[in-house]
Formats: structure tokens, sequence, C-alpha cells
């Protein structure tokens, strides 16, 4: 979907920068190697996990399919919530062209998928599959949300993901 008949695309056009309080998903897809996918942003330059803001209509959890297949190109199943994110100090982003957004997030896991990762134009430069121990340069948001997922990992808690 282009920006500007999105959702937020379309309220930008009436508020410019003005700070947005935003929901929406971000999810952490593991493969058979304990690998986790991470595309290289268009906007930061910086690596991160899929995922994006909410459309009219949509629970987080199509919001979270919906990314993934617009951002990869893989077609994700069976969700498991593990974390929230709404720490403003992580959470409040301040977009190269001047857009603030303070995000609400829903983190989700899954092994579950079909395809292969591919580059999504506008979106990303590169998807990859990296070792969860050799992470590249990532937002600190996306940083906090996957040590949250090993949080759960080894405790089955949902996290409060802070800073």
């Amino acid at each position: 979907m282009d920006f500007a008949n999105s959702y937020l695309g379309r309220l930008r056009s009436m508020i410019g920068d003005s700070l947005v309080l935003v929901p929406g998903a971000r999810v952490v897809v593991e493969n058979a190697r304990g690998q986790i996918l991470l595309e290289k942003r268009t906007d930061f330059g910086r690596w991160g996990l899929p995922g994006g803001s909410a459309e009219e209509g949509e629970d987080l959890e199509t919001v979270a399919i919906r990314e993934v297949l617009e951002e990869t190109g893989l077609v994700v199943s069976q969700l498991q919530p593990f974390g929230f994110a709404c720490d403003p100090a992580l959470e409040t982003i301040v977009y190269p062209n001047g857009d603030r957004c303070q995000n609400f997030c829903l983190n989700f896991f899954t092994r579950h998928f079909n395809g292969v990762p591919r580059v999504a134009e506008g979106e990303n430069t590169a998807c990859t599959w990296f070792a969860i121990d050799e992470l590249p340069d990532l937002l600190p948001n996306m940083r906090h949300s996957i040590l949250s997922y090993q949080r759960y990992l080894k405790s089955g808690q949902f996290q409060m993901i802070r800073a």
C-alpha cells in the first residue's frame, strides 16, 4: 500500500508532522536454523523487524500478516504475541522527513511461513536472516523487541517492552 493512501498518510496530510499515536504490530520471523528475519529500512538505513501501522478496520494480527507480506514477501501464520512496546523513550520516533509518531506496538513471533524473503521497493533495501547473537546495526526499539523476545523464550512471560 502506498503511504499517501494509507490511514496514516491521509492523517498526515491534515496534521503535518505533529505527534501521532500509532497502533501497530512488529514480527519476529524465525527460521528452522534459529535465525530471525530483518530488513534494512529505507527511511533510516538501519535494520529492523518487519511490521507497521494499522489501517482502518484491521486487528493487530491482520496488521502483522499484511506488513510481513508487503515488506518481505513471506506469508506468515500461527502468530504468537510475546510483548507490547509503548515506552515513549523507545517508541517515539522522528522520521527523516520530520514526521513524529509514538508507537503502540504488539510484538508477535512465528516459525510458520511460506515463501522466500525479498526486497520490497520503497520499504527496504535488504531482507536477510541473522543469527540472534550476531545482529547488525538495529534501530533501538527493534533491538529492545528482540531482547524481549529472547526473555520471553526463557521465561514464557509476556513482556512489557521498556528502555
